[in-house]
């Protein structure tokens, strides 16, 4: 068994030896679309200079193998065996400091109802309630046509873009229960064209010959 100075080491290694120039720390809840993570990771790992963390709730790892997340995966039970003294580092804080751009993706309602709420009761809402409002956070929500339709929906979003959090929007498909309509996630190719415009440009004398 690992003793909290084991934990703090590993934490202090793994966030140290970060090889990107960019550092994106994805977010993942507990909708369905969680199933895409891994490809997610992969594609976000194919642009130039970044380097790539996953936040998980509980209820999203019911929907991917960790085994197939090439990245480290930290989740509730980190932050809580990680501190256990007043001079031991609180991951949230740590994760926000490393962090230069912050996507969620998916975005579930719950979620989502809880961030416009201003709720942290968990390591990635906690995250969210730290962030430094000068980085991008992008979102992108999935959940249920039905869920979507829901008043409060719109409200929420317009509420978490008022804080200058940024909407990938959801898309209309046929989705996983069999209904069809609005409240797919958008598509991996999407949320990973939007974090590159997040990106440094290419310095361009660097591009002369």
């Amino acid at each position: 068994m690992q003793t909290n100075n084991d934990l703090v080491t590993s934490l202090k290694t793994d966030l140290s030896k970060s090889c990107g120039t960019v550092r994106v720390l994805v977010g993942v809840t507990g909708s369905v679309a969680a199933l895409k993570l891994p490809v997610l990771v992969s594609a976000l790992l194919q642009l130039p200079g970044v380097d790539v963390r996953v936040i998980t709730t509980e209820h999203a790892k019911h929907f991917y193998n960790p085994s197939d997340v090439s990245v480290k995966i930290y989740t509730d039970k980190d932050e809580w065996e990680l501190w256990t003294d007043r001079s031991d580092p609180v991951l949230h804080i740590e994760l926000r400091r490393w962090a230069d751009l912050l996507i969620i993706a998916p975005l579930d309602a719950n979620t989502l109802g809880k961030i416009a709420s201003g709720i942290c009761d968990n390591l990635l809402t906690c995250v969210v309630r730290a962030w430094d409002t000068s980085r991008p956070l992008l979102f992108c929500p999935a959940m249920n046509t039905a869920m979507w339709m829901h008043p409060i929906t719109a409200q929420q979003v317009s509420r978490l873009k008022e804080f200058g959090y940024v909407e990938i929007p959801c898309i209309s498909k046929k989705l996983v229960c069999g209904d069809e309509g609005k409240g797919a996630m958008a598509e991996v190719s999407t949320i990973v064209s939007a974090v590159r415009q997040y990106l440094p440009k290419p310095d361009e004398s660097s591009q002369k010959t």
